[in-house]
């Protein structure tokens, strides 16, 4: 075993006498030694309850014959973060995550781990992570919350950023708001429609490294504590058998859960962090086959905020494998990939089924015959762009506008706050890429104010930042190459015409090559916003949005 290095022959005495300082016994040390990696913190409600979920890991690690260890890792909630300069840390937060858990892993050699996790950059560390240490592992989330409601009325986090810009043109009372504010967030749990926690606790049971149920039981319910306990027992059996991350997480594991991503109409960020965890597998997914999948996936699930259904309906209606099962009929899906139920996909869909074809619809009531994000590219943006195109009206697909510029999330949200952007605009906010930033942030402040104020369906936001899964609209994300990195984004200026096909996959500015080069030679070097600490180092390090925003080799 792995964690004899730390535990076996009479050399490792002052090791096991440390052991026994903390009340283990010889017994428990005879046994695999199993880290438990946790999440839990009290400023995120998908982690307030994570160190119940953790008590039920250990006890199906328990039963299962091992010995539990649990250790912490931090964690930002990104909607608390967000409109701030907070933001700036939330993806930056990613790597860390993953390095600590590298030294946790390697300093304390455990034989497996399971990740407890639930929320945004969390669960894509911990997935980083879980490939560079390729050592027996699962994941199980803290579930999803429940929806809100009032008057009848199902409500959720993005109701409440959504109702801050109706309430500056005055389209709601700020009584009205503060009833939103109280019931939109019932109970823990990651909040609760198809936003960047959820989805990629979703992609995560797609890839096969969380059990059936990981992406889509409730917070609150009982089954969420029977999982992690399944978990518990479930990692004994693959340390048993010797599977590893990389054996599940293979080519065909990410094909299978972009097509995944593609059929519910997922977060954005899913771009980002795939091909970042890929890259931890030593697997190279170029953004090109984002498309390829989404052309030949359909769209079969609206999920807030491009729908009226949650996470909750989606778990009553199949969940994620019955979502699977009926993509699969359209050759998407590879049925011969391994999970880590120690069965393949194609065995774990037998007992499949939609529960409810309004949540999740047949092939031939799907919303789309192409999936829900589409990578767009031009002169605009030659390494690629994102835009979830499930989640942007008809009338916005196709669009041209005059460009309004600003070089903050911060000055274009007092534009569009103070009521300077109008009809067919298109707001381009820059500077805000994982280098110019830096770190990236999600703009779903403006994006929430633009919805709010009424004006999603005649103003398209362009950035080389990203936007939170709760974005709804014509919002254009990971422009790339970015500003700080002299991309085209950095040459538009007030005024210019910008052309978007989202149909066509085309975002192009309207000026020509020999205007964009001599703008090119008058280009001012970008000067770094932060020079000190954590974001000033992960500011040199850092790559594309178009690769991951991983970090350089």
């Amino acid at each position: 075993m792995r964690s004899d290095l730390m535990k076996q022959g009479f050399e490792r005495a002052p090791h096991r006498s440390l052991f026994k300082a903390m009340g283990y016994t010889d017994e428990e040390l005879a046994r695999p030694i199993i880290g438990v990696v946790n999440s839990a913190n009290e400023i995120i409600p998908g982690h307030i309850h994570l160190d119940l979920i953790a008590q039920d890991v250990k006890a199906g690690i328990r039963m299962a014959g091992g010995t539990p260890v649990e250790f912490p890792v931090i964690g930002v909630c990104d909607g608390i973060a967000m409109g701030h300069e907070g933001m700036k840390y939330s993806l930056a937060s990613r790597e860390l995550i993953a390095d600590s858990i590298e030294i946790m892993a390697n300093a304390h050699p455990f034989d497996a781990l399971v990740f407890v996790t639930n929320c945004d950059k969390i669960v894509p560390g911990m997935l980083m992570a879980a490939l560079r240490l390729n050592i027996p592992a699962i994941f199980v989330s803290g579930g999803p919350m429940l929806a809100g409601e009032l008057q009848g009325e199902a409500v959720d986090l993005i109701t409440v950023f959504e109702g801050v810009g109706a309430v500056k043109v005055k389209k709601m009372t700020s009584a009205r708001l503060k009833e939103l504010e109280d019931c939109a967030c019932p109970g823990c749990g990651s909040c609760s429609g198809m936003f960047t926690a959820n989805s990629m606790n979703c992609v995560t049971e797609a890839i096969g490294l969380g059990l059936p149920g990981n992406g889509t039981i409730p917070a609150v319910m009982a089954a969420r504590h029977r999982l992690a306990k399944h978990a518990g027992i479930k990692v004994m059996e693959l340390l048993k058998k010797n599977i590893k991350p990389r054996d599940i997480a293979t080519l065909a594991a990410f094909k299978n859960a972009i097509a995944l991503d593609m059929a519910l109409g997922c977060s954005t960020n899913t771009v980002l962090h795939i091909p970042a965890i890929a890259h931890e597998a030593g697997i190279k997914l170029d953004l090109d086959l984002f498309n390829k999948i989404s052309e030949k996936t359909h769209n079969l699930c609206k999920l807030s905020p491009a729908g009226h259904h949650h996470i909750e309906d989606l778990d009553t209606a199949g969940g994620i494998q019955a979502v699977m099962k009926v993509i699969s009929s359209l050759g998407v899906i590879n049925q011969k990939a391994m999970t880590v139920t120690g069965k393949t996909v194609g065995v774990n869909l037998k007992t499949a089924r939609v529960l409810n074809a309004d949540v999740i619809r047949p092939l031939k009531n799907s919303y789309s015959l192409r999936g829900g994000i589409a990578i767009l590219r031009g002169n605009l943006a030659p390494d690629g762009a994102v835009v979830k195109q499930s989640a942007v009206a008809p009338s916005m697909q196709k669009n041209e506008g005059r460009a309004r510029v600003f070089n903050s999330e911060d000055d274009a949200i007092k534009a569009i706050l103070g009521g300077k952007i109008k009809g067919g605009d298109i707001v381009v906010i820059r500077y805000e890429g994982p280098k110019g930033g830096p770190g990236m942030r999600e703009m779903l402040s403006p994006t929430s104010a633009i919805v709010g104020m009424g004006l999603d369906k005649t103003v398209a936001l362009l950035t080389d930042g990203r936007f939170s899964g709760g974005t709804q609209g014509a919002a254009i994300g990971h422009i790339s190459p970015e500003a700080a990195e002299g991309g085209p984004i950095a040459l538009v200026k007030e005024g210019d015409i910008i052309s978007i096909d989202i149909p066509a996959k085309k975002l192009n500015l309207k000026v020509s090559d020999h205007e964009l080069l001599k703008r090119k030679e008058t280009l001012k070097p970008f000067q770094p916003r932060i020079n000190k600490g954590y974001l000033a180092r992960y500011a040199k390090l850092v790559t594309s949005a178009s690769t991951g925003a991983i970090f350089k080799d």
